[in-house]
C-alpha cells in the first residue's frame, strides 16, 4: 500500500526552500506527497520584472509554486484561502483576510479536512516558532497541531469529513548549534546576523537561543538537484540566489540534510536519532 506524506505550511516557496529535499525524497520513493498551503504569498517582496504577465503577486507566486511542485514530484497542491499576513509591523497584518486574523480553530478546521480526505501516514509542518518567527508560520503550526490532535474526534469539525488519525507528526527544525555557528560566521562576510534574509527581517541571534531536539535527520543528497530546481522556480523570492554566496557556502560545509522533531507519537525516555520519517509507520 502506498504511503502518504502531507506538508502543511504557509506560503509558496516554503515547500522548496525549507523542506523541498524531504518532499522530493519521498516522492522519488513512490510515496504520495501533498502540500497544503495556507496563503498565496501576497505580502512577499517582488521586483516588478517578475510580475510581467500576471495580474498580481498572488497569481505570480501561485504559478511559481505549481512549477516547483512539478519539480518536487508532488501529487497535488491545495490552498486554504487565506491572505499572506507579512512580517510583524507590516500593513498586511491588518488585512481582514490575513491568515493571522482568523481563529486557530477555524484554520484547523480547514486543515483537518485535508487530513481526513488524504489520510496521510505522516504530517509535517513548522516548529513552534515558525522557523524564523514569521506570524503565518507560527499560526499554521498551531492550527496543524490542533487539527492533527483532533483528526480522529468526530465532534471536531464534523463537516470536515470522517475521523482519521495519521501515525506521526513532525516539525522541521534547525539545529541551534548550527545557527550559533552561523551568527559567528556571518560578520566575517560583512553580514549582520540580526538582519538576515531578503528583507533583513530575521534575527538569527534571537533564533539561536531557541532549541528543539532532532529526532530524524534526512540525507537529501540524492535529491539535492531536484530541490535546487524547485527553489529556482521561486525567482521572485530569490530562487537560485539562495544557493549562492554565503548560503551556498553553508550548504557545502554542512552537507545536504533536513532535520525534524517528532511531536507525535511523543518521545519517552532516551531516543536514538533515525533517518526516516516513516520509521515504525
Amino acid at each position: 500500500m502506498t504511503k502518504t506524506l502531507l506538508a502543511v505550511l504557509a506560503h509558496p516557496d516554503d515547500e522548496s526552500f525549507g523542506l523541498g529535499g524531504t518532499l522530493a525524497l519521498y516522492a522519488s520513493k513512490g510515496y504520495d506527497t501533498y502540500y497544503v498551503c495556507a496563503t498565496r504569498g501576497e505580502a512577499g517582496t517582488v521586483d516588478e520584472v517578475h510580475l510581467k504577465g500576471f495580474k498580481d503577486t498572488a497569481e505570480m507566486r501561485t504559478a511559481e509554486l505549481l512549477r516547483a511542485a512539478k519539480e518536487l514530484g508532488l501529487k497535488e497542491v491545495f490552498f486554504l484561502g487565506y491572505r499572506d499576513s507579512g512580517m510583524p509591523g507590516m500593513e498586511a497584518n491588518q488585512h481582514p483576510d490575513a491568515q493571522i486574523k482568523h481563529p486557530i480553530d477555524e484554520v484547523a478546521g480547514r486543515v483537518v479536512k485535508y487530513i481526513r480526505e488524504l489520510k496521510p501516514d505522516v504530517v509535517i509542518t513548522f516548529d513552534p516558532v515558525g522557523g524564523y518567527k514569521h506570524p503565518d508560520h507560527i499560526h499554521i503550526h498551531q492550527a496543524t497541531v490542533l487539527a492533527f490532535t483532533n483528526a480522529d474526534d468526530g465532534s471536531f469539525h464534523p463537516e470536515a469529513g470522517d475521523p482519521f488519525m495519521p501515525q506521526a507528526l513532525y516539525f522541521q527544525v534547525f539545529p541551534r548549534s548550527f545557527l550559533k555557528w552561523l551568527t559567528r560566521l556571518m560578520p566575517l562576510f560583512g553580514k549582520d546576523p540580526t538582519k538576515f534574509g531578503r528583507n533583513g527581517d530575521i534575527n538569527l541571534k534571537e533564533l539561536a537561543e531557541v532549541d528543539f531536539p532532532v529526532h530524524v535527520r534526512l540525507d537529501i543528497r540524492s535529491v539535492a538537484d531536484v530541490k535546487r530546481k524547485a527553489g529556482a522556480q521561486h525567482a521572485s523570492q530569490g530562487g537560485v540566489q539562495m544557493r549562492r554566496g554565503l548560503m551556498g557556502f553553508i550548504i557545502k560545509v554542512f552537507g545536504e540534510k533536513e532535520d525534524y522533531m517528532r511531536a507525535y507519537p511523543p518521545i519517552v525516555g532516551s531516543f536514538k536519532m533515525t533517518h526516516d520519517l516513516f520509521d515504525d509507520v
